[in-house]
């Protein structure tokens, strides 16, 4: 059996499996995005950390699901990427929703969902995606999203908005200061990575008042800013993927059983539906 590379590439991580040997390999890397890494970064990623640890095995086929590969452009320059470092390979190039939709829903019809460092949605007929939910990215949209939730962390924090109790927690965890926070989210590379990665903060203080206010407000922007603008999802199950969405899966629950939506699977990463899928 011939050798298939598949990648589930978000903004803080890429998850990489080689089917078709005896055995599955799984091998991580930083997350390859187009938006926030050139095409020669991308390539010097590979290399220095994704073929060592094929240890000298080279696949046939490349399939790629990453953030940020809706845009043609950055369909183009991952593509050139990933061919220049595996040149008799055949490879296709995919955006991370279609990935997901894929895992989740295999190939039935249903609403698929992202909820990872960023976030998306769309309606899957069992073959492509119909609608899209536009990402706007962290700026302007990424509802529900590790970055979405922590930066609502940031601005209680900053604008004193939890109480003393959840200040002290905070300040013990993190250590840090406005003008810190300020440049590492304004003059550093990656601040969506940075911002997301206080929303384990939110995790390991379930319980409170303001951290169930936090989550359960993010996730309603999510729901009606995206789910509701599918007439599909009154009929059909909502699948969601990501480490946000795994972790905060009882709210998920919850939330669609109040607002009588069909949840679907919740996955941590879409790995295991995407190798099912190809096989």
């Amino acid at each position: 059996m011939a050798l298939k590379l598949i990648a589930d590439s978000g903004s803080t991580k890429t998850e990489w499996c080689l089917t078709g040997g005896k055995k599955k390999l799984h091998i991580n890397t930083q997350g390859i995005s187009p938006y926030f890494l050139s095409e020669q970064q991308i390539k010097y990623v590979l290399e220095t950390e994704l073929l060592p640890k094929l240890k000298n095995q080279f696949p046939a086929e490349i399939f790629f699901y990453g953030t940020g590969c809706s845009n043609p452009d950055n369909i183009k320059m991952v593509f050139r990427a990933i061919k220049a470092v595996f040149k008799d390979a055949k490879v296709a190039v995919d955006h991370d929703l279609m990935g997901a939709a894929k895992a989740l829903c295999g190939s039935d019809k249903g609403v698929a969902c992202i909820l990872g460092t960023g976030s998306n949605s769309c309606y899957f007929n069992g073959k492509k995606i119909i609608k899209n939910s536009p990402g706007l990215g962290y700026v302007l949209g990424d509802e529900g999203s590790g970055t979405y939730l922590g930066r609502k962390v940031i601005q209680y924090f900053l604008y004193n908005t939890f109480d003393p109790e959840l200040m002290d927690r905070f300040n013990q965890k993190y250590n840090t200061n406005a003008l810190e926070i300020l440049d590492a989210v304004y003059k550093q590379p990656l601040p969506n990575r940075y911002l997301a990665g206080f929303a384990g903060f939110l995790a390991e203080n379930r319980g409170h008042f303001m951290i169930e206010n936090i989550i359960e407000d993010s996730f309603n922007d999510f729901f009606f800013n995206h789910i509701y603008k599918y007439r599909e999802s009154w009929t059909l199950p909502i699948h969601f993927v990501g480490s946000v969405a795994h972790g905060f899966k009882d709210v998920l629950k919850d939330m669609c059983a109040s607002y009588e939506l069909q949840l679907g699977k919740v996955l941590k990463n879409p790995m295991e539906g995407l190798v099912r899928f190809h096989e």
